[in-house]
């Protein structure tokens, strides 16, 4: 047995070993055994009291610590020329720990006195304890805007590029940042317009060519009107903010709930825990805890936050960037549930029978700790025999458990049948010059799957309990498809030799069955993006409709209030409900719940929207190297001008203009999504393997042209005598009665 270590050695130990903090590991490390525990019980608890550590869930930690988020103050610069920080939020008993500002190019100049918000590093140096990176200068709220600058004879000029926009900007000759003719740029308002001439501005950023892919983010926010620039009164409201406590709330630091997010995730706002069900009523059963930052607390109604986060609606995603819903105050801080800081939340407690049926729930307001916040690929490595030294700790209490009431959660999803989709998500990843480093597919792990299934697990228990105490809400609404778009996937899926029936009450299940028969086929990806364009568009209500997609009679949105305004309402009616509180749902917002809901429906849609106009001219920027390129793909779509063609490698859509194959007449068949050529008879149509190559590739709209070489194997003749031939083959599968239907279509046509 080893000797008792010192107080000073514990204490080594916990700030070297952040993630074995509990007794057992600190046993393990100093090799103590049998009756030593007792002593080194003893010590730590006395280390506890003397204020040294603090104890949380079996584990102990030093309260001496920052948050990784924190509002600081920039001292004046010393000798060498470095800036330090002053911690504006310190509750430790000891000295303030020392913090060395790392700028970036891109900062704003600082000098002592300034108040920042600032991302922290803990570090090991011999004259700080932590780097600090700039989030933004607390106070200052510049106006940004982007244009294209133009040079002039002293200094330039900023031409807007918003459609329709005709303001321009001053740019003085010391404000050019080194930008160039032509060149796109971010600015920020220099200063009052005079009583003549332009408004000043000083450039802060070059983003060089409109067209090069760094631009592409910030153009989309432009065009489709997102607002990303917070108004100084919602910036000073959300820095006024303090960490809320535990009053009025119930205490759950004890439990060991963990967040599992991407591995770059800025923020975390929902933490999960299951484990076995001790009463004997439910044998087999799990206890499940969702956790969800209490956004509600900081965002009240009628506050300056609160108008500027039902005005943006939403978070929207770029490859490159976020235009977050709430201030980073909020969404970065106070509402991100970080790793040892207690934070505010609103949690569900459920209890799921060995079948992985929900029996019950009960939802809390409280005060929460994580345990530790984890990614997907790590969590999903432990459960798979190779965890971490973060991970190997928490096996037995926390990963385990939980995989194991996925297990039954997912045998309860299975009977239920919702849609089941399978359509990989695309990762484009950026070089440091933001552009394209590479176009892959997100891999869909366990870890994912599990997040996703108590998430909504989560939200079914948040409408249910609304519904149950008579609480207005918005619910998430999915509708059935309309009949016109089952014809159409039933065209496609009999093209492509499979069966959809009909006649009969629409079910997922039924969908289901077709997406089982494609699976594995090379029609794989193709049936699953024509369901998908099948559905319809999901909205919020106050009627509850049901949720067709999730095979579910109530739904809501619970689980995201830091980037859904959503989820923000369904709080503050749990707050109501529960009589939690004076910042639950008002009765002005009560009366403006079907306006909220057709607002932030539309915002979604826009963000969505811009989305996808970003992620195309992504990938129009990533392929305009490879013009000449031959590319395999599918037709997944067709239309009078042409075949849309979703290509293989990197799941772009392009299109095979109809002027491009040849001077024949094509007929459109828009039920049989059919292209024909009257002269050779030349079929196109959807689910065809095509080979193309890359005529044209446009960044800055995003469009990709495509010339067509090959159908299923077979050449495709050019020019306008084309000789006839075999017509391309549209699937050993496909049924005759199929190519009849399409003659018998075509003769009717020529009469």
């Amino acid at each position: 047995m080893s000797s008792i270590p010192t107080k000073d050695e514990i204490l080594q130990w916990i700030s070297d070993n952040p993630t074995l903090t509990a007794k057992r590991d600190i046993a393990k490390a100093f090799g103590i055994k049998g009756a030593a525990r007792i002593d080194l019980k003893r010590i730590l608890k006395e280390l506890e009291e003397g204020g040294h550590l603090e104890k949380r869930h079996k584990t102990y930690r030093d309260p001496e610590k920052l948050p990784p988020v924190s509002v600081l103050q920039v001292l004046e610069p010393n000798r060498d020329g470095d800036l330090f920080a002053k911690p504006l939020e310190w509750h430790g008993d000891g000295p303030e720990p020392a913090i060395l500002l790392i700028p970036r190019d891109s900062d704003p100049a600082m000098s002592g006195g300034d108040r920042i918000l600032a991302r922290l590093t803990e570090v090991k140096a011999d004259d700080h304890a932590y780097e600090a990176r700039l989030i933004r200068k607390i106070g200052m709220n510049p106006k940004r805007l982007l244009g294209v600058y133009r040079t002039g004879a002293e200094g330039g000029r900023i031409v807007p590029i918003d459609k329709g926009a005709d303001k321009e900007w001053r740019v003085r000759p010391g404000d050019t940042h080194g930008a160039k003719d032509g060149e796109l740029v971010e600015a920020e308002i220099a200063g009052p317009r005079g009583r003549m001439g332009l408004p000043p501005a000083r450039i802060i950023t070059r983003l060089g060519d409109p067209s090069a892919p760094k631009a592409v983010s910030l153009i989309a926010i432009h065009q489709h009107g997102i607002p990303d620039a917070f108004p100084d009164d919602v910036i000073a409201e959300a820095d006024a903010m303090k960490p809320a406590g535990l009053k009025g709330r119930e205490d759950l630091r004890d439990l060991p709930l963990v967040t599992i997010d991407p591995s770059d995730a800025r923020d975390h706002d929902d933490a999960v825990l299951a484990m076995p069900d001790n009463d004997p009523k439910n044998p087999g059963g799990h206890v499940v805890w969702v956790a969800i930052a209490d956004v509600a607390h900081y965002v009240t109604p009628g506050s300056a936050l609160d108008r500027e986060a039902r005005h943006r609606g939403n978070s929207t995603y770029f490859p490159d960037r976020v235009v977050p819903m709430l201030p980073d105050r909020l969404s970065g801080d106070l509402c991100s549930l970080h790793e040892g800081v207690p934070r505010a939340c609103l949690a569900v407690r459920m209890r799921l029978d060995a079948e992985g049926n929900k029996i019950d729930h009960r939802f809390v307001r409280g005060l929460m700790q994580s345990a530790a916040s984890l990614h997907y690929e790590e969590v999903q490595s432990a459960q798979d025999g190779d965890p971490n030294e973060r991970t190997g700790p928490l096996m037995a209490d926390v990963i385990a458990p939980l995989y194991s009431a996925y297990e039954a959660a997912k045998a309860a999803r299975e009977r239920r049948q919702p849609l089941d989709l399978d359509l990989p998500e695309r990762r484009i990843e950026l070089a440091e010059d933001g552009r394209v480093k590479s176009v892959n597919f997100k891999d869909r792990l366990d870890a994912h799957k599990l997040i996703e299934e108590f998430m909504i697990l989560a939200n079914v228990a948040a409408a249910e309990e609304l519904f149950k105490r008579k609480r207005p809400l918005l619910f998430r609404v999915h509708e059935e498809p309309a009949a016109d778009k089952m014809d159409a996937l039933r065209e496609v899926a009999e093209a492509s030799g499979f069966t959809l029936a009909k006649g009969q009450v629409l079910q997922t299940s039924h969908l289901n069955r077709l997406l089982s028969q494609a699976e594995g086929t090379d029609f794989d990806e193709l049936i699953n993006i024509s369901t998908l364009r099948s559905m319809t568009q999901a909205y919020y209500f106050p009627q509850n409709f049901g949720h067709f997609g999730l095979a579910l009679q109530s739904y809501a949105h619970f689980t995201s209030p830091i980037r859904r305004y959503a989820d923000l309402v369904v709080h503050r009616a749990l707050i109501s409900g529960h009589g939690w509180g004076k910042d639950g749902l008002s009765e002005s917002e009560i009366e403006t719940l079907e306006e909220t809901a057709r607002h932030i429906s539309e915002t979604e849609r826009r963000s969505m929207t811009a989305e996808r106009d970003t992620t195309d001219r992504y990938l129009a920027s990533f392929l305009s190297e490879r013009v000449g390129t031959e590319m395999t793909g599918r037709i997944s779509g067709i239309q009078r001008f042409g075949a849309f063609v979703k290509l293989t490698e990197t799941g772009a859509d392009g299109l095979i203009p109809i002027r491009s194959i040849g001077r024949e007449y094509f007929h459109f068949d828009p039920d049989a999504q059919t292209l024909m050529g009257s002269d050779t008879g030349m079929t196109l149509g959807v689910g065809q393997r095509v080979t193309v190559r890359l005529a044209e590739a446009v960044p800055v709209t995003g469009g990709l042209m495509l010339d067509l070489l090959e159908v299923e194997g077979d050449p495709v003749a050019r020019g306008p005598s084309r000789a006839r031939g075999k017509p391309g083959a549209r699937k050993p599968a496909l049924a005759k009665r199929k190519g009849d239907k399409v003659k018998r279509k075509v003769k009717r046509t020529r009469r």
